[in-house]
């Protein structure tokens, strides 16, 4: 029994050797395609939290008031960036962004006080900033002249983030599935060259389990080689793209790329495994002639 046992390694290598590339590739597809799911929420962030919202203070506010208001807007916890702009910044800012021409028509400063401040991605929403307006009003009356934001801009980054996770959503459902039945056939395959040692073993009295153990672990294994080398080709090219498009870097997530590589492991072993196992019951389950 030995002897088939080593017998059925050394036939396997080569079919073995060829799942694992066809497994291989599967993944690495999979994993690209993941990658630019992760690129386009990251997108969607960036912008969203590139959106400043500005608290304009009124003339009446006190330093004690608006030292309160910046320390309250501080401690939310989706507040990023919070900045105190008295009148010297403002006309700074506008200096820089636009021109000073307007000093030749008015004497004093016109621009109101104001704290800006940017907005965690999960809240750039119209009704999140409207309520947190409402909310900032009610709690510190006569501060706050008025409370603005980009409108139009944080709705339609909303809306283009949410169709494109959409789309890409569907796209990974749809690229899953294409997955699971390509690998399930690679593995097949691979199977089809043992079919005639499998039954030969069940033939010579080797039950079920013993037949099914180690073809078993071996499909681990393979899953997980196929799954490491599908993350390296997916890690360098996430590197040479980085390195050709710099841009790319300020997308760059550790996290995510932790949970797809995670992903893509469950699936190339889970996966690996169960057609493997499915595959042996199959050919224990067919009569001798029925192989050929």
């Amino acid at each position: 029994m030995a002897q088939l046992g080593k017998a059925s390694s050394k036939k396997g290598k080569p079919s073995y050797v060829g799942a694992i590339v066809g497994v291989a590739v599967v993944l690495f597809l999979f994993g690209i395609v993941g990658w630019f799911f992760l690129n386009l929420r990251k997108t969607g962030d960036y912008f969203k939290e590139s959106i400043q919202v500005h608290t304009y203070l009124s003339a009446q506010a006190g330093k004690k008031q608006i030292d309160s208001l910046t320390q309250y807007i501080t401690a939310l916890p989706y507040a990023n960036r919070v900045e105190y702009v008295n009148k010297e910044k403002a006309m700074q800012k506008w200096n820089t962004e636009y021109d000073s021409s307007w000093k030749q028509i008015l004497d004093n400063n016109p621009l109101p006080e104001s704290i800006d401040f940017y907005v965690k991605a999960d809240h750039v929403e119209k009704d999140s900033l409207n309520m947190l307006a409402t909310n900032l009003q009610m709690t510190f009356p006569g501060t706050i002249a008025s409370f603005q934001f980009p409108t139009e801009t944080v709705a339609k980054v909303s809306k283009a983030v949410k169709l494109g996770a959409g789309f890409f959503l569907v796209a990974a459902i749809i690229l899953t599935i294409i997955v699971v039945f390509s690998i399930d056939n690679t593995i097949r395959l691979a199977m089809y060259s043992n079919r005639f040692l499998i039954k030969t073993m069940q033939m010579v009295g080797a039950t079920r389990g013993f037949i099914a153990k180690p073809i078993n672990q071996r499909a681990v294994v393979n899953g997980l080689i196929a799954s490491a080398i599908a993350i390296l080709l997916v890690w360098l090219t996430v590197i040479l793209v980085e390195n050709l498009v710099p841009d790319f870097k300020l997308l760059h997530d550790n996290a995510g790329l932790m949970v797809l590589f995670l992903i893509i492991i469950i699936l190339g072993v889970t996966i690996t495994l169960l057609s493997t196992h499915r595959a042996v019951i199959k050919y224990l389950r067919m009569k001798l002639d029925d192989l050929y």
